[in-house]
C-alpha cells in the first residue's frame, strides 16, 4: 500500500505522507532541516494560526478575498486551535532563519483544511498567505505567542508566588533569625522582613515586565516583505490588529515602523533581558531557602521544607530541596537563553533578522519555565515550610555581632573587643558585655532584645 501521496510546487514534485495536512514546502523543510527533532513551540504555532485567522478576516473586509472563503479560513483556523494541532507542524527550529518553512507550514495545513470547507481550492500562497511574507508573519508570531503567554500564563504565575510569599511572611513574623551578610552572621531581622524582601524583588520584575508589553503587542503585520507594505493595502494593518484582539482579548497594535519590526529584534531582546532579571531573583530565593533548610544537623536548619522525595539512592533518610534546586536549574536556563537572544538578535542584517525561529524558541521557553517553577516555589516550597525556632533561638543567643547595637553606649573599638572575647569564649554576649561595661544584664538584655533590634533606630 503506498503511503505517500504527490505534492508539487515551484520547484517540482515531492512525495508527501499520505495523511498530512501539509503539502511540498513543508516537505522539503523536514528533508532538509534534521537538526534537533524539536519542532517550533506550541505557542507559536498557536499564535501564527491566530495570525491567518485575523489576516483571512482582514482581508474579506476589505474585499481581497472572497467572504465565504474568508470564513471557510477563519473556520480551519478554529478547528486547529481547538485540536492538538502538533502533529501537524514538524519543522525544526533549526531551519531558514526568516521561519519561511513555518509560514508555509502553517499555510499549507490551512489551505488544506479550508479548500475542504470551501469547497474549492483555497491557495496556500495566493489566499492564506494573502497581503502577507514570512518577513512580518514570522516576527508578528513571536510577539504574539509572547504577549499572550505574558498575559496569560507568566504574569499571573508570578502574582501568584508574591502573594503566597507575601501571606507566608505575616505568618512567619514573630520569628527573629541572624541575619547574614558574606554569608557570616550579621545583625539579626525578623523571617517577613527576608520574605517581603523576596516579594519586592518580584513585584519590582512585574511592573518592568508590563511596561514591556505595549512594546512586544506592537505588531510587524503590514510591512510584508522589507518594510514597504507591498502587495497588502495601508488599511491592512489596522484590520488586522483589530481582528486579533477581539479574537484574543489582548490589545495590538500596528508598529510605527515596520522596518524596525522587521529588521530587528530588539523588543524580543529587551523582554529576554527582563525575563533574565526574574530569573536572577528566582535563583535568589531558591539559593536563600536551600540554605535555610540546609542540614538538618550541620547546617543552618532555620527551616524545613517540605518532604518531596527521597534525597538519596544509598543514604537512606535522607531529603533535598528538589523545588529550589529546579528552580536553580530554571534560572540557569533562562540566563543561557537570554545569551542565544541577544546574539540572535544581532542578526538583523539589512531589512530582516534571520535568526527567528531561535528567538521564538528561546524566548517561549523561557517563559514558560519560569511560569512553571513560579507555581512550584510558591505551592511545593514557600507556602509549606516549617520554621525551627530552636534552631533561629539558639543562633540568636550566640550571636557577638548583636553587640552592634551598643557602638552608640561604648564604641566601636569597645564593641569589637567583647564581641571577640565573646567568640573565643564561646559564651552568650549578654554575659561578656556585662563583665566588660558597667551595664546590667537586665538592661544589656533589653538593649540587645533581637525583636527590638530589627526595627532598626538608636538603642537607649
Amino acid at each position: 500500500m503506498n503511503n505517500t501521496r504527490i505534492e508539487k510546487d515551484s520547484m517540482g514534485e515531492l512525495s508527501v505522507p499520505q495523511e498530512a495536512l501539509y503539502a511540498a514546502q513543508t516537505q522539503r523543510a523536514v528533508n532538509n532541516f534534521p537538526v534537533s527533532g524539536q519542532p517550533m513551540p506550541k505557542a507559536f504555532i498557536h499564535a501564527l494560526i491566530l495570525a491567518k485567522y485575523s489576516a483571512a478576516q482582514a482581508n474579506s473586509e476589505l474585499n481581497l478575498l472572497p467572504d465565504n472563503m474568508g470564513t471557510a479560513i477563519c473556520q480551519a483556523a478554529d478547528e486547529l486551535l481547538a485540536s492538538d494541532f502538533s502533529q501537524h507542524f514538524p519543522v525544526d527550529v533549526f531551519q531558514t532563519g526568516s521561519g519561511t518553512s513555518s509560514n508555509m507550514n502553517a499555510n499549507e495545513v490551512l489551505a488544506t483544511l479550508a479548500s475542504k470547507i470551501f469547497g474549492e481550492t483555497v491557495g496556500a500562497n495566493d489566499h492564506i498567505n494573502y497581503g502577507q511574507s514570512s518577513n512580518d508573519i514570522i516576527p508578528t508570531a513571536i510577539h504574539i505567542s509572547a504577549a499572550l503567554e505574558l498575559h496569560e500564563k507568566l504574569l499571573p504565575a508570578l502574582n501568584h508566588l508574591i502573594s503566597t510569599i507575601q501571606k507566608k511572611a505575616i505568618s512567619v513574623d514573630k520569628y527573629v533569625k541572624t541575619g547574614r551578610t558574606h554569608l557570616m552572621d550579621a545583625m539579626p531581622v525578623r523571617m517577613s522582613q527576608s520574605l517581603n524582601a523576596w516579594a519586592d524583588q518580584l513585584a519590582q520584575n512585574t511592573v518592568l515586565l508590563k511596561q514591556l508589553q505595549p512594546s512586544i503587542q506592537s505588531l510587524a503585520q503590514g510591512g510584508t516583505a522589507v518594510g514597504t507594505g507591498i502587495n497588502t493595502l495601508e488599511s491592512f494593518a489596522p484590520r488586522f490588529t483589530e481582528a486579533l484582539s477581539e479574537k484574543t482579548g489582548v490589545d495590538f497594535t500596528p508598529a510605527n515602523n515596520f522596518f524596525t519590526h522587521i529588521g530587528s529584534q530588539d523588543i524580543a531582546v529587551s523582554l529576554s533581558g527582563q525575563l533574565k532579571a526574574i530569573a536572577v531573583s528566582i535563583m535568589k530565593i531558591a539559593n536563600d531557602l536551600r540554605w535555610m533548610n540546609s542540614g538538618p544537623l550541620a547546617g543552618l536548619g532555620e527551616i524545613e521544607l517540605e518532604a518531596l522525595q527521597p534525597g538519596s539512592s544509598i543514604m537512606p533518610g535522607k531529603v533535598n530541596p528538589v523545588i529550589p534546586e529546579a528552580a536553580c536549574m530554571v534560572a540557569a536556563q533562562v540566563i543561557g537563553n537570554d545569551s542565544t537572544i541577544t546574539i540572535a538578535g544581532q542578526s538583523g542584517n539589512f531589512e530582516l533578522n534571520v535568526m527567528l525561529p531561535l528567538v521564538a524558541k528561546n524566548l517561549l521557553e523561557s517563559i514558560e519555565l519560569l511560569t512553571n517553577i513560579s507555581h512550584l516555589l510558591a505551592d511545593k516550597a514557600i507556602a509549606t515550610f516549617v520554621v525551627n525556632e530552636e534552631k533561629l533561638k539558639e543562633a540568636l543567643s550566640r550571636n557577638p555581632i548583636l553587640v552592634t547595637a551598643l557602638n552608640p553606649i561604648i564604641g566601636y573599638e569597645k564593641a569589637a573587643e567583647i564581641a571577640k572575647k565573646a567568640y573565643k569564649d564561646g559564651r552568650p554576649i549578654v554575659e561578656v558585655a556585662a563583665d566588660n561595661t558597667d551595664l546590667s544584664i537586665e538592661e544589656l538584655t533589653r538593649l540587645l532584645d533581637p525583636s527590638k533590634l530589627t526595627q532598626g533606630g538608636v538603642q537607649s
